[in-house]
């Protein structure tokens, strides 16, 4: 009898045991049935000679050495995807899947026209797009869950490619009926003392929303915070506080007459640059490469408030 060999199938099990915390949930994602799923594992430890997993009634917990046997998986899982992502670029350019990871604050205004355009130049790509928060785009593009993703820069890690896109321009917005939305421009001194609601730490915005108060003396208000750019918008046009915006969503949801109004800082411009980040050993940078010419072609055609860069 043979001895027992290691496989890239035990350790995808692996993988996705460590990610679900359940054999039930990892044996689902994989696509076997969990008495197969368990007997993998079994092996992946005969063949390691060590315990990977301790099985407990309350659920499932790595042991020490199972966690950085994870995380090794992980980086072999990736470059195997890598290699048939390289090959599957070489004979057939942009096709295939991209999974692509997108903000919530960027991705429902932007790309319906970038699809557009990708659809028309490349028919044969597919795009599957997953809204993710921005304080964990990086870590799920890392672990793999994304192939690539749409966020607001800097992107840190040593183990990503930027390509820069565009700037988008971020405006002040105010309940109609407030005084300072009767100019087309707010002073940066009329902001001192003004209340001002933000998104949610999850999102970078908040942080961004919350160095322009201390930086203009305007007056963050930490008791409601949004968790979506409507959600903010309402508590705007119900007097709760003034708050700040993106363009394209500005562009898109803030309508003429509308109880709530977006105006620019007077001499002091705000934005925020916006890239497209991949992992620096992905097979398909060629590829990416591509879709971030056609991002920048969609934002300078169909938004004349952003700055295009790269």
């Amino acid at each position: 009898m043979s001895d027992p060999k290691l496989t890239l199938k035990q350790i995808r099990y692996l993988v996705a045991l460590a990610d679900s915390d359940s054999f039930r949930r990892a044996a689902q994602r994989c696509g076997v049935s969990q008495p197969s799923l368990s007997v993998q594992l079994q092996n992946l430890e005969t063949v390691l000679g060590v315990r990977l997993v301790e099985r407990e009634r309350a659920g499932v917990t790595l042991t020490p050495v199972g966690r950085g046997i994870v995380e090794r998986g992980r980086r072999i899982l990736l470059d195997v995807q890598g290699m048939m992502d390289f090959a599957g670029a070489a004979l057939h350019g942009m096709a295939g899947t991209i999974r692509l990871g997108v903000m919530p604050t960027l991705g429902p205004y932007l790309l319906p026209n970038v699809v557009v355009a990708l659809h028309k130049q490349h028919p044969d790509l597919k795009l599957y797009i997953r809204e993710g928060a921005p304080s964990e785009l990086a870590s799920e593009l890392e672990r793999g869950l994304h192939d690539v993703i749409l966020a607001q820069l800097p992107v840190h890690g040593s183990d990503f490619v930027t390509e820069r896109l565009f700037r988008e321009p971020i405006f002040f917005a105010i309940e109609a009926g407030h005084a300072l939305a009767q100019d087309e421009a707010v002073a940066i001194a009329d902001l001192e003392g003004v209340p001002v609601l933000s998104m949610s730490p999850d999102f970078h915005l908040h942080d961004q929303v919350h160095a322009l108060c201390e930086d203009f003396g305007a007056r963050l208000v930490r008791d409601y915070e949004g968790t979506s750019l409507d959600a903010l918008r309402q508590m705007v046009a119900m007097e709760m506080g003034a708050s700040f915006f993106p363009a394209l969503y500005v562009h898109s949801e803030f309508r003429r007459n509308s109880n709530v109004v977006a105006r620019p800082l007077k001499g002091r411009p705000i934005s925020r640059s916006i890239g497209l980040v991949w992992r620096k050993g992905a097979g398909r940078g060629t590829a990416y490469r591509e879709m971030a010419t056609i991002i920048r072609t969609v934002a300078r055609d169909s938004f004349d408030t952003l700055t295009i860069e790269g």
